[in-house]
């Protein structure tokens, strides 16, 4: 049976395959280890949850989502399953 995104958004409790050292160092060089910390915690509680604002980026047929680290910065990531996923990219969310 074929899952699709929409229904892999809909687990109650998700894994995070852990962070490459670069997007690690992004993370201190930015500031920003307890804002991810705190966000990834709801994340795998809720890949739904309000504060999260989770979307699928365009083109939607490369199935690549983002969720909010705070108001700058995102975290972009893909299913590696549907109840697990890969952050691949953490921006600047305006540049």
């Amino acid at each position: 049976m074929k899952v699709s995104p929409k229904d892999c958004l809909n687990h109650q409790y998700m894994t995070v395959k852990p962070l490459r050292s670069d997007l690690l160092k992004y993370l201190q060089k930015h500031n920003l280890k307890n804002k991810f910390d705190k966000q990834i915690a709801l994340f795998i509680q809720d890949p739904r949850y309000p504060s999260l604002n989770t979307e699928r980026l365009e083109p939607k047929v490369l199935k690549i989502y983002s969720f909010r680290i705070d108001r700058k910065y995102r975290a972009i990531f893909i299913f590696i399953s549907p109840e697990e996923i890969e952050v691949i990219v953490i921006n600047d969310h305006y540049q």
